[in-house]
């Protein structure tokens, strides 16, 4: 029997929610995310710790009832910050390792479908990927050839946080299979992905970069070379 979502849980994070809520700022920052779902214009820091606070309050009692509880929040979700704040309590230690959150990690970038929220799961991704190296690898591979650009956007963007755990080999894979898209979000997400594995490895991302040359756009270039010495790159 599947684990049924904490109801309290849920209703606390959306009365926490309200309190702080700010209309003059839910109106711009609808505007500025170019969404039909309206926001209740509570900054982001806030949302991370009011759910914080609400998960201290109501600790999740299994794995399986804390995934079902972020997926009952985003999937009734009427508010911007009720979905962040379903990201967020994938943070917690209880499903941090746990190989059956990528389902949920799935669904919220498939159904989400817009940066914040598909860039909201990265670092959750990237956790899997290093508990998990084999699984999420094969995962990632197969990710980066599927026809919605927002699940090619994660394998792309899987990465971020690895640091000198990085593999070379999986951020080449899922890059390249991706270089002659023309999709503004796939080629800003190659270079965030190279310009931030360039603060660990310049060497790698400038020989990357010069064997890509031809393929790789204008913008994933520049992105990606950001951070290295103003010659770097050149003809």
């Amino acid at each position: 029997m599947e684990a049924a979502p904490d109801q309290y849980l849920i209703a606390a994070v959306r009365s926490a929610l309200w309190e702080p809520s700010d209309p003059a700022r839910a109106a711009g920052a609808q505007a500025y995310m170019k969404s039909s779902l309206p926001s209740l214009g509570v900054r982001v820091p806030d949302v991370r710790r009011l759910a914080a606070q609400v998960t201290a309050e109501f600790p999740p009692a299994s794995a399986g009832g804390l995934r079902a509880t972020v997926l009952e929040l985003w999937r009734t979700s009427v508010f911007r910050e009720e979905r962040y704040a379903a990201i967020d309590l994938t943070g917690n230690p209880l499903v941090a390792k746990d190989l059956e959150m990528l389902p949920v990690y799935e669904e919220i970038i498939r159904t989400g479908a817009w940066w914040d929220f598909v860039d909201g799961v990265s670092g959750r991704i990237c956790a899997l990927l290093l508990a998990h190296p084999v699984e999420m690898s094969a995962v990632l591979r197969t990710w980066s050839r599927d026809p919605d650009f927002w699940i090619r956007r994660a394998s792309i963007t899987s990465q971020l946080r690895a640091k000198q755990a990085t593999d070379t080999v999986l951020l080449a894979d899922v890059i390249v299979p991706n270089l002659a898209d023309r999709e503004f979000f796939i080629r800003k997400a190659i270079g965030w992905a190279l310009r931030e594995f360039a603060k660990t490895a310049p060497e790698w991302v400038e020989e990357f970069v010069a064997g890509h040359r031809q393929e790789l756009s204008p913008l994933s270039r520049r992105e990606a070379l950001r951070r290295i010495g103003a010659g770097a790159g050149r003809p």
